[in-house]
């Protein structure tokens, strides 16, 4: 009895155990873990253009350090989404290689194009803004940054870059438009002193870094939304610096000098703090929302004539439609009244027709019966054809 007992529980313990492997072998594996793979946006440069061919593959890549490996944080700062790298070639033999930077807007594109150009290169008209230098051409088209590298120049090259300008996608809505702050840097009142190609434009501290700012960019406060422009311009003395600061709003540029001008007289008086970059002289002020800065070798009267010539002024634009609709013409009002002053005429005359013409037709059928009746056509009547009786005179 007992050896029987033993047996039946040895039993169910291996009848237990075979209906758990059974359920461990129904289960499914666990999936394998999946690593991100990178989708590949829309193609930017084309398979071919004004007699170029593309050559091989068209590689595309998300990684910013495949674009520009030192300048990444600079890359991240301006927005960059990926790029593409494609060899063409000609039928005369002639290669270019091309690599295009997407860039989250026209503002990131432009700003990369202002880091990218160097005091050599000479200007030339490709897409919104190009400067060339051998070899090279670097331009940027919307929000599309392009680096062109020729085997052989020719005199067509410009103009066969202007065609692939023309087939780049366009961003779309505001992200097509550049940015407006480069705009206020004074370049025709001081086109002699105004020095080409060395216009930056930032929108962070790394980069504000490393294009020589006399103002580092931890003082700018970026998270803000702040953007940043500079400028070199030819002074008596030496080369000095504009650089503009735009802020969302006054409110903001307004606390921002003022910190400005406290750490510029903190590191007036105590020689050792970095706060502000030793350049020189040192001016600033504000206008709407925007810090102008003045640095380098200049001259008070210098530094004056370069800020005044900078002046904000807002621009404001309404949500509703500005085309005229024929509610709002007025020459629409004009044929409308001239319309309506008809029809009225119009009836009037009408009226007065019909109620003439029914009066004819009466007095001709009943006469005397319902117009020029005698009972009601006498008037009363002064006899003046009678002989007038003297009066006798009283005495």
């Amino acid at each position: 009895m007992k050896f029987s007992r033993q047996l039946s529980v040895v039993f169910l313990l291996c009848f237990g155990a075979l209906i758990c492997a059974v359920a461990l072998a129904s289960e499914p594996p666990a999936p394998a873990p999946v690593s991100p793979t990178f989708i590949s946006p829309p193609s930017v440069l084309p398979t071919e253009f004004a007699g170029w061919q593309v050559k091989g593959v068209v590689a595309n890549s998300a990684d910013p350090a495949v674009a520009d490996a030192p300048n990444v944080p600079v890359l991240k700062e301006y927005g960059f989404q990926h790029l593409e790298k494609a060899a063409y070639t000609r039928d005369d033999g002639r290669n270019l290689v091309i690599k295009a930077a997407v860039f989250a807007d026209a503002s990131g594109a432009y700003g990369a194009f202002t880091y990218y150009r160097s005091d050599e290169m000479r200007e030339e008209t490709i897409g919104g803004q190009a400067a060339f230098l051998n070899n090279r051409v670097l331009f940027y088209q919307g929000n599309v940054l392009v680096d062109a590298v020729f085997d052989r120049m020719s005199v067509m090259s410009a103009a066969q870059l202007r065609d692939l300008a023309g087939l780049l996608p366009q961003a779309e809505g505001s992200k097509a438009n550049p940015p407006s702050l480069p705009a206020y840097l004074p370049k025709r009142a001081f086109q002699e002193n105004f020095q080409k190609n060395t216009t930056k434009y930032i929108l962070g501290p790394v980069t504000l870094d490393r294009v020589g700012s006399p103002l580092p960019g931890s003082m700018v406060d970026f998270k803000s939304g702040g953007e940043v422009v500079l400028g070199k311009y030819a002074a008596a003395a030496g080369d000095a610096t504009l650089m503009l600061i735009e802020y969302p709003t006054p409110q903001i540029a307004t606390e921002r000098l003022r910190q400005i001008d406290a750490a510029h007289q903190v590191t007036q008086q105590q020689p050792g703090v970095a706060s502000i970059v030793d350049v020189g002289p040192f001016f600033d002020a504000r206008t709407g929302p925007i810090i102008v800065i003045a640095a380098g070798p200049l001259s008070k009267s210098e530094a004056r004539s370069l800020m005044s010539s900078i002046s904000y002024e807002a621009d404001v634009t309404w949500n509703e439609n500005t085309y005229v609709t024929k509610k709002d013409n007025l020459a629409n009002f004009l044929f409308n009244a001239i319309v309506l002053c008809g029809i009225v005429v119009g009836l009037a005359l009408v009226a007065g027709i019909a109620f003439g013409g029914l009066r004819v037709v009466v007095k001709r059928l009943l006469p005397d019966s319902v117009f020029d009746r005698p009972e009601v056509m006498e008037i009363i009547s002064l006899h003046l054809e009678d002989d007038a009786r003297t009066a006798p005179r009283e005495r």
